[in-house]
């Protein structure tokens, strides 16, 4: 037996290049990946679906292959179906899966398509009136393919188009074809191709995965092209009102910014993610320009022409009647506006570069109104006035952004040429300086335009993802003051909320004037600095404490300096003054909902990083949670305290070894945590060495402070997982999944099942994710009864969904070929779970479920990132202070034999925590939980905000997902 890897397909755009049938994420209507693994045969022929046009020696069919790199068209799918149930006794349910996963995507595909241009026919867009590409794959789908492997035996008709060249990109038509040209060159050129386009079966070893496609015909380039830019347009279109639906929560119904900035920055991958895949299809077409071009030529002509409509679904699932109907306006759908806002500024500031608007664009921006009445006003002064505020807003974001370059040029007569300044975030500039929090990137890429000469067209620079962004900035602003817009009700005008202003969360979470004891992070840094420099209240007062220390003072300056306001505010010397100097001085922050909640969600990232890189070094914290748990459990404090038992329920698994508090042998427990004897000083060098260098790789404080360097808390929040993940949930590695979530459901639910050999019922695959899950459940519960419960409810949710979605798209959906009954029940369960990867749940949708996840993270049930890590170190020390007065008091003989020895410092307070673990010494335990309960304090003590939970109402439509 041999076993050959056949692929064919497009790399997903969820979740990019994918090579397991497990991880199959079918998320576009108009490609998917299919991966087929068969066992074939030895001596069975397998070169033939890798040439160009060669003929099956098995049954004549020709197979229309590209040259030497893999490539399949549509109709050799057909014989690739049958070639594989020709030669196998039973087709792998995978196989089954995945093929019609394609047939469901190019069906799907197709009658959008069709959609789309019946209404508004174009020459370039409409097909023939005889051209049908997904005939020859919809005929005979699964036809050879039977439950007992027997293929049919017909032998496939030569294709007309044969003979035909292939093509996978536009790109390619521009290149010279064999035979043009002078003379004979092009013969012997097109004898030369001939001959080097009969590949053997080595040819393929070293084509990279990626290469390997489903490749159409020149006539059906067009055609995919524009379905592919339908997609993109359709998810953002998507995206985008479900994140004003988010930004309208913030501003109405008191949800927390950094949700929605994060939420924010989840969307805006998912559209870079899209384009980036559009541009490995169609290189050079998936610029902002490009792609709104291709959907229509003049946007203006279809203005007003445009409909969305709305039907009643009845229960028996047919389509219903029409209910609704309402104009699209296209200029808002496509992100004119705001494109062409983005264009004329960087024209302006590139004419003279000196941050100052032309006096021309000073006449029509100046005096921005915050208090304009949005409500009274016309569409065309509402959008005067958004304009207006972006091109004000811009100026301001990159006086900042390239504030420390300017200041260099202007005080120090440095000379920096502003064209070939590197300012992107890993730049020189970018690593030493930081100017804002929450959109860097953004910001590097605006400045790099405006900063180029004057003249320089930037359009084929600006990407969907660029435009999108800005959008959603201006989408904060206009929400938080009444104005939205909606595909199924037009603009909406409502009046702005009373109390609402955008630096609310980010004032909760620094507290710059110390109003909230024990919650904003600058007074908490500032506590914990002075205990750390305490020689007696730390006796390990060593070089990686002073790293510590420095750390702090670090993210305290940054926090103060750039986070909620900047130094532009109090006036940066040479730099243009801010263009709302009129209104407030803070204007950059104050009148941007978006960069609040953006930078306060990074502001919670770096605090949970630094956060818990302090934790791992101030060792005091763990030994305190695991005194707490002996005392506890042995009944010497009356009930346990709020903060050590939320700290270790949270952290479950980063303070007892397999996440199991001990019931006894409290001594064992710690010890298998932190090592034998010493508070693991080895290992902590040797993490200290491997820091250094990493520090020296590191372009970013994300990278440098990543918990995958540190010894004992390595949980990641969710925030800090999906910013490693660039944003996009599905490349979240399963060990960083947090449990319980949303998104652990989800990843669960595509666990590959395998059959138990004792009991004979399915089982999960044992998988890291299903190790943590059992391990969170404990051993009285079932995991496959909680998995059966939990993924059938978030499956009946999406398919519910996808229901609802299909009927809203078209009254004439088309259903699903019946093919299920040559499929046996194991490939039925299988489908069932893949359910939950179909694009039937929308990008919106799928924003809704990293929400519930993100949400718990910042202020709900897993508040990872909600914690005030400074202030719980502060309060773990002083308690630690007083037990050590307490005991040298009592005169405790334990205490003295420990500190009157001849130990070392650093190991005084580790020999202390032992004794007591061991349990023998009734008064130290007593004169320990004394101090305990006199300093009793609760979690809800240590985290920014004043409450969780409580401030909104969790609407989020995955709360069915049964996570609790």
């Amino acid at each position: 037996m041999t076993t050959t890897l056949v692929y064919t397909g497009i790399s997903c755009k969820s979740s990019g290049l994918i090579n397991c049938p497990a991880s199959l994420q079918t998320s576009s209507t108009y490609k998917t990946t299919l991966t087929l693994i068969t066992t074939l045969p030895s001596g069975v022929d397998t070169t033939f679906p890798i040439t160009k046009s060669s003929k099956c020696r098995e049954c004549g069919s020709v197979w229309h292959g590209s040259e030497a790199n893999g490539a399949v068209t549509v109709a050799g799918l057909v014989c690739l179906a049958q070639f594989i149930g020709r030669h196998l006794k039973k087709t792998p349910p995978a196989i089954l899966r995945l093929l019609r996963s394609v047939i469901n995507a190019r069906t799907a595909a197709h009658a959008a398509f069709e959609t789309m241009v019946a209404k508004n026919p174009d020459p370039r867009t409409t097909p023939p009136a005889d051209y049908k590409p997904d005939e020859l794959l919809l005929a005979n789908m699964y036809g050879s393919l039977t439950l007992e492997g027997q293929a049919g035996r017909e032998s496939g008709e030569e294709s007309d188009e044969a003979g035909k060249p292939s093509s996978s990109a536009p790109a390619r038509r521009a290149q010279p074809r064999p035979g043009k040209g002078k003379g004979k060159k092009g013969i012997k050129g097109k004898k030369k191709q001939q001959k080097a386009t009969q590949p053997g079966r080595d040819s393929f070893e070293n084509v990279p995965l990626e290469s390997y496609r489903i490749i159409r015909d020149e006539e059906g380039i067009t055609s995919d092209y524009l379905m592919a830019v339908q997609d993109l347009v359709q998810d953002w279109v998507d995206l985008r009102h479900t994140l004003q639906d988010i930004w309208r929560e913030v501003a109405y119904e008191g949800l927390n910014g950094a949700v929605a900035g994060a939420v924010s920055n989840t969307a805006i991958s998912a559209v870079r993610q899209a384009a980036l895949d559009l541009f490995l299809d169609f290189p050079g077409h998936d610029t902002y320009e490009a792609v709104v071009n291709a959907m229509k030529r003049d946007v203006d002509k279809i203005q007003g022409s445009c409909t969305i409509s709305v039907f009643e679904v009845p229960d028996d699932g047919s389509s219903g009647d029409m209910v609704h109907k309402v104009l699209i306006d296209t200029q808002e759908e496509f992100l004119m506006h705001a494109y062409q806002d983005l264009l004329d500024f960087v024209a302006d500031f590139q004419k003279n570069r000196s941050g100052k608007p032309t006096r021309c664009m000073l006449a029509e921006i100046k005096n921005w109104d915050p208090k304009f009445n949005l409500e009274r006003a016309t569409n065309e002064e509402r959008i005067r006035w958004r304009r207006v505020y972006t091109i004000n807003w811009l100026y301001d974001l990159v006086n900042v952004y390239s504030s420390p370059v300017v200041q260099r040029i202007n005080l120090k007569s440095e000379s920096h040429v502003l064209e070939e300044v590197e300012w992107s975030v890993r730049g020189a500039w970018g690593i030493k300086h930081r100017c804002l929090f929450g959109i860097n990137e953004f910001a590097a890429d605006v400045t790099a335009w405006a900063m180029q000469k004057p003249g320089t067209d930037i359009r084929g620079r600006v990407l969907p993802h660029h435009v999108f962004q800005l959008q959603c900035m201006l989408d904060s602003l206009t929400v938080s003051r009444g104005w939205y817009i909606s595909l199924l009700r037009g603009h909406i005008l409502t009046p702005p909320p009373r109390h609402y202003h955008p630096r609310r969360d980010v004032d909760l979470f620094l507290d710059r004037e110390a109003e909230r004891s024990g919650q904003g992070f600058l007074p908490g840094a500032n506590v914990l600095k002075e205990l750390l420099e305490e020689p007696r209240s730390h006796p390990r007062n060593s070089g990686c404490h002073r790293q510590l220390i420095a750390m702090i003072e670090g993210a305290t300056c940054d926090f103060a300096d750039w986070l909620g306001e900047s130094k532009y505010k109090h006036g940066l010397e040479t730099i243009p003054a801010s263009r709302f100097s009129h209104v407030g001085s803070n204007g950059l922050w104050e009148y941007s909902p978006f960069l609040c909640g953006a930078g306060l969600m990074e502001g919670l990232e770096v605090a949970y990083l630094l956060g818990v890189l302090i934790w791992d070094h101030v060792t005091e914290v763990v030994y305190m949670v695991h005194l707490h748990n002996m005392l506890a459990k042995r009944g010497y404090l009356k009930e346990p305290i709020g903060l050590y038992a939320s700290l270790a329920e949270t952290f479950f698994h980063s303070f007892f070894k397999d996440g199991n508090a001990p019931t006894s042998g409290f001594l064992k427990g710690l010890r298998d945590l932190v090592g034998p004897a010493t508070p693991h000083q080895s290992k902590r060098n040797a993490l200290a060495s491997k820091r250094e260098v990493v520090k020296t790789r590191s372009s970013t404080i994300h990278e440098l402070l990543m918990p995958d360097n540190n010894l004992i808390f390595k949980t990641k929040s969710i925030l800090v997982a999906l910013r490693r993940a660039n944003w996009i949930p599905e490349n979240i590695p399963d060990d960083d999944i947090p449990i319980p979530s949303a998104l652990s459901i989800l990843r669960l639910s595509a666990t590959k099942q395998t059959t138990d050999p004792a009991t004979g019922k399915a089982k999960p695959e044992e998988t890291a994710l299903i190790r943590r899950v059992r391990s969170w459940l404990g051993a009285d519960c079932s995991i496959d009864e909680w998995l059966n419960k939990t993924i059938e409810s978030a499956r009946q949710v999406l398919v519910r969904h996808k229901q609802c979605n299909d009927e809203a798209r078209s009254a004439n959906t088309r259903a699903e070929p019946d093919v299920e009954a040559d499929v046996e029940a194991d490939v039925e369960a299988d489908r069932r779970k893949d359910e939950l990867r179909r694009k039937g749940v929308s990008a919106g949708f799928k924003l809704e479920i990293i929400k519930h996840d993100i949400l718990d993270d910042v202020c709900g049930k897993n508040p990872l990132s909600a914690l005030n890590y400074a202030w719980v170190t502060s309060r773990v020390l002083m308690l630690m202070l007083k037990i050590e007065d307490a005991l040298e008091t009592a005169g405790n003989a334990t205490y003295r034999r420990i500190y009157e020895s001849d130990a070392l410092d650093c190991e005084k307070r580790f020999q202390l925590v032992l004794a007591a673990l061991i349990g023998e010494d009734e008064d130290c335990l007593c004169v320990m939980a004394r101090e305990f309960e006199n300093s009793r304090v609760e979690f809800m003590d240590h985290v920014y905000w004043d409450d969780l939970g409580v401030l909104f109402r969790i609407r989020s439509r995955c709360a069915h997902l049964g996570v609790s």
